[in-house]
């Protein structure tokens, strides 16, 4: 790796020794992402004003610096991994939030958490949909970065659907602005779009303008269970088919509700142990619910083993239970995993789920998934132990056979949390030379130098045979 030190003389003396960081403490804390991937950089600056990313990405490139954005390393793919060294951009110190309630507006910077804006969107009498389960924690600026979702995608749709317009630096340092803060603007080519999920390699979002919905009325929860998977998604599917669209639709196999449940130290459904579940909730006017709920019931009724509705938003929050313990549950199964967030389409859903049954079985593995059922995006985790080398060769072939068979299926290797490292191996599955061609011809084309996010996406990386950094994330277990 290259020795960056001299550049790094010139940005602090510009910048200043307290953004400019190369302390040991600094650089590790900033080393590694939610993958665990660690490469440690030459420093790492912490921005306070936009215009200082300027001055950081026009000297990188006079000196061929890598500079790879941050937010909070919430991503699960290495996308904020500095693989090429370099320097850290952090970006936490641009978190303002301004609402515009007459217009449905949030003016939001790139370090502003995703909880934040949903609190302060709500205290104007509006509702900003995407939610990932980091939402506490993740940044706008990482959302657009990966085009997040979470469980409200199926009914509102995920971050791209709410960005308005960008303000950003292009990676040679110019400052650009992608649209403005109105709801139709159709004048030049929509570059907007073409930033929303390039994982901070086309360049550096520093202020997003969202577009807010009115605040749902009221709720309303339920939660079904079900003899089996394929049973469960051929109701999914029913569900469907009838025209009603919950605002969330969530769906756990038996393997993920067992860990939930052993974690809880109950059975959800009793005399029903470790049956899969979904997790319904309507969400709109009280009348909209007033008739959703008669035809979800008469659903549930037709086609579930049990069904139990919340009656307040407490049963509701207690009804939720099982999904917020589920994911952190599941290392009773393993040490490792590689959590994969597949998109399948609607048509795949039990061919699917029952191809995933012989995967388990012919791995060995244990593969419990759950997911958003209403836009087809699910997370397979492949649990196994780092220490047993039979299980790591046998959890690298059950990946590749996933993304083949959700290739093969019509789906998407990656519903929502983008390419980064770990799924490089997997990106030429997905899309033609000719495609791959065209985007590689994007990123020449805006960062000739490729300084900015190198090794990303295109660059085959075997994250399994990595050594990991040990350490747990509060939202792991969210």
């Amino acid at each position: 790796m290259k020795d960056f030190a001299h550049a790094t003389r010139l940005l602090r003396r510009k910048l200043g020794a307290k953004v400019v960081l190369t302390d040991d403490a600094a650089l590790e804390a900033v080393s590694y992402d939610s993958s665990r991937i660690a490469v440690r950089p030459a420093a790492v600056v912490k921005v306070v004003k936009r215009e200082q990313i300027g001055v950081i990405l026009t000297l990188a490139n006079e000196h061929g610096v890598p500079v790879t954005p941050r937010g909070r390393g919430t991503t699960l793919m290495g996308s904020a991994v500095p693989l090429h060294g370099g320097w850290v951009l952090d970006l936490l110190g641009l978190d303002k939030i301004v609402v515009d309630a007459e217009a449905g507006l949030a003016h939001v910077q790139a370090g502003a958490k995703v909880g934040d804006v949903q609190k302060a969107a709500a205290a104007a009498g509006w509702f900003y949909p995407p939610d990932p389960s980091s939402k506490e924690y993740s940044t706008i600026g990482g959302n657009v970065a990966c085009n997040a979702g979470g469980m409200h995608g199926g009914k509102y749709g995920v971050t791209r659907d709410f960005v308005v317009a960008l303000k950003g630096y292009l990676p040679t340092g110019k400052f650009v602005e992608w649209g403005t803060a109105t709801r139709k603007f159709a004048a030049g080519f929509n570059l907007r779009d073409l930033w929303i999920g390039s994982e901070g390699m086309l360049g550096v979002v520093t202020d997003a303008v969202l577009r807010l919905i009115p605040a749902p009325a009221a709720r309303w929860t339920l939660l079904t269970s079900f003899a089996d998977e394929v049973s469960a998604f051929r109701a999914a599917r029913a569900l469907f088919a009838a025209r009603v669209q919950p605002a969330i639709c969530e769906f756990l196999d038996r393997a993920s509700v067992t860990c939930a449940e052993q974690a809880m130290k109950t059975t959800i459904f009793p005399g029903q142990p470790g049956r899969p579940v979904i997790l319904i909730e309507l969400a709109g006017s009280v009348a909209e619910l007033r008739e959703a709920k008669k035809a979800v019931l008469a659903w549930a009724v037709a086609h579930a083993a049990g069904h139990r509705a919340a009656k307040n938003r407490d049963e509701a929050e207690a009804l939720w239970a099982v999904r917020r313990k589920c994911s952190g549950a599941m290392f009773q199964m393993g040490d490792a995993k590689l959590n994969e967030d597949i998109t399948v389409p609607l048509g795949a859903y039990e061919a699917f789920a029952g191809w995933l049954e012989k995967l388990r079985a012919s791995s060995g593995l244990a593969i419990p998934t759950f997911g958003h059922l209403a836009d087809g995006n699910l997370h397979v985790n492949i649990m196994y132990h780092k220490a047993v080398p039979a299980e790591c060769r046998a959890a690298e072939k059950a990946v590749l056979a996933l993304m083949k068979k959700v290739v093969a299926l019509g789906g998407a290797i990656s519903g929502e949390h983008g390419i980064g490292l770990a799924k490089t191996p997997f990106l030429r599955l997905q899309h033609s030379e000719a495609a791959i061609g065209a985007m590689q011809a994007v990123k020449r084309a805006l960062d000739p130098k490729g300084i900015l996010n190198p090794g990303k996406m295109f660059e085959v990386f075997e994250v399994w045979k990595q050594p990991r950094v040990v350490v747990s994330f509060p939202w792991d277990h969210k």
